[in-house]
């Protein structure tokens, strides 16, 4: 078959992701903070965008207080007759004089030209806290180290996470930096000498090690132990016994001083601004029972499209490029404010639609909380579970039960086993949870024995899923608990 150029004409749908479309989606999945940083950048980079702010309330003619005249004496309430000899009756008749002729100042006009609404606040004149960064660079400066092996201290301490490990692999870093890995290797034994002790260590294990050899306990029997840390999680205490080569008193004393210890140096240390999460709904009840749902308009910004300065502008622009560019500020700005307003729509369609389905949550706790996906509440609000999932992600809720991300309604359901309504995950965790920490020491529910009464509560579910769960809320086997009963832990 001969190959010939020829002109065809095919129809297709597609869908095209235009720039203001991907902003859109990129606003309904940001947080409140993320958020408000990107209208900040907006506003500097758009010249038309401008924050809406309600207009300060006019002043009252007479608001200003009355102020004493001093050059005088007097007052709106009256005249004062004070002289200097009564201000200062130590002064001489010379003196006297000499004050009396120097002109008093009237302070009541002195001003350092700025109103009280413009000086700081009292957070911004707060020191920061030292990060633990900036501690370990001040003692590295301090060292006497060649310039050298100051740039391998630096490196190795840009490795350091927020708990003080260095997390790096000391042979990928001597490649980076074209150094041998002994000379990173003593430069990381001198850098883990600074304050606090047991910091820059690379694992649980070398951090309690650095802080025993601080306090001269570093003896054999205890580098065994701190070496066979899983074997003391596990209480495997005969193990350790016989590893370590002492008796179960000495065991005990090594144990206490082991828990002594800070597996986390650099958890004192300050890091980076925390942020406190403020919920983007509120969910109130009516008198009649209902839920009410409302915005947060504290975290909903506000701009607008300055009209009258753009009309302005435009009158004056007279080269292409100028015209273009307002233009294009123009339809980014309208696009921006549309966004916006679609968004905290869609964030207040979704939270209803959540209330509505977790009511029973609100009135009786966890223990109530159903079953759900994305898909119902897209179902539902007539909209694509894709658009769900952003707008619960880090989108959270205040009620009187606390404050919760949105994504924690949706959790995953488990069959009953009369065949009723199915139960959520987070309501069978809830539930275990609350059946170990009522047992009793002679009776210690093993995991069996969870499934057992779930299902005489009507709940179907698998021994495996028991041990998931528990292990998931962080509680021990019912061997540990034993243990730990034992020990009076």
């Amino acid at each position: 078959m001969a190959m010939t150029p020829r002109l065809e004409m095919r129809q297709g749908q597609a869908l095209v992701m235009t720039p203001q479309l991907q902003q859109a989606i990129k606003l309904l999945q940001l947080s409140n903070i993320e958020l408000a940083a990107f209208i900040e950048a907006e506003l500097e980079r758009n010249p038309l965008l401008e924050r809406e702010e309600s207009s300060a309330e006019a002043k009252p003619d007479n608001a200003e207080a009355e102020a004493l005249d001093f050059t005088t004496g007097a007052s709106a309430e009256g005249e004062i007759d004070v002289s200097v000899a009564d201000l200062a009756p130590d002064l001489s008749a010379g003196d006297l004089a000499d004050a009396g002729a120097a002109p008093l100042v009237d302070w009541s006009k002195a001003s350092s030209g700025k109103s009280l609404d413009d000086l700081p606040g009292l957070e911004e004149t707060l020191t920061r806290d030292v990060s633990l960064p900036e501690h370990l660079d001040a003692q590295l400066s301090e060292t006497g180290l060649s310039p050298a092996d100051r740039l391998i201290g630096a490196a190795l301490i840009d490795a350091v996470d927020d708990w003080g490990y260095m997390r790096a692999d000391t042979r990928e870093l001597a490649a980076r930096l074209g150094a041998a890995e002994s000379d990173v290797l003593r430069v990381l034994a001198v850098c883990q000498g600074f304050e606090p002790t047991g910091v820059m260590a690379r694992d649980v294990a070398e951090c309690l090690a650095l802080q025993l050899k601080e306090r001269d306990r570093l003896d054999p029997a205890m580098e065994k132990l701190v070496a066979n840390l899983d074997l003391l999680a596990r209480s495997q205490h005969e193990r350790l016994m016989a590893i370590c080569g002492v008796d179960r008193a000495d065991l005990a004393d090594m144990i206490a001083e082991v828990r002594a210890l800070t597996p986390k140096p650099g958890a004192a240390f300050g890091g980076g601004p925390v942020h406190a999460v403020a919920p983007d709904v509120y969910v109130k009840q009516a008198p009649d029972g209902s839920w009410l749902v409302e915005l947060n308009s504290e975290t909903m910004p506000k701009v607008l499209m300055n009209q009258r300065y753009y009309a302005t502008v435009s009158k004056t622009a007279k080269r292409e490029e100028d015209k273009l560019f307002l233009s294009e500020c123009a339809a980014n700005a309208s696009w921006l404010v549309k966004s916006l307003d679609q968004r905290a729509k869609t964030i207040l369609k979704v939270a209803r639609e959540i209330v509505r389905q977790q009511d029973a949550f609100l009135v009786h706790g966890v223990a109530q909380l159903r079953p759900l996906n994305l898909k119902t509440i897209a179902a539902a609000i007539e909209m694509h579970e894709s658009t769900v999932s952003r707008v619960t992600s880090n989108k959270y809720l205040a009620c009187a039960r606390g404050l919760f991300e949105l994504k924690y309604f949706f959790t995953a359901s488990i069959n009953a086993a009369d065949g009723g309504e199915a139960h959520s995950a987070e309501a069978v965790r809830y539930q275990i949870r609350a059946l170990i920490e009522r047992e009793s020491p002679d009776d210690i529910l093993n995991d069996d024995r969870l499934v057992e009464i779930l299902r005489g509560r009507g709940i179907d579910i698998a021994r495996r899923t028991v041990a998931k769960y528990r292990e998931s809320l962080r509680i021990p086997s019912s061997v540990e608990r034993r243990r730990r009963l034992a020990r009076g832990i």
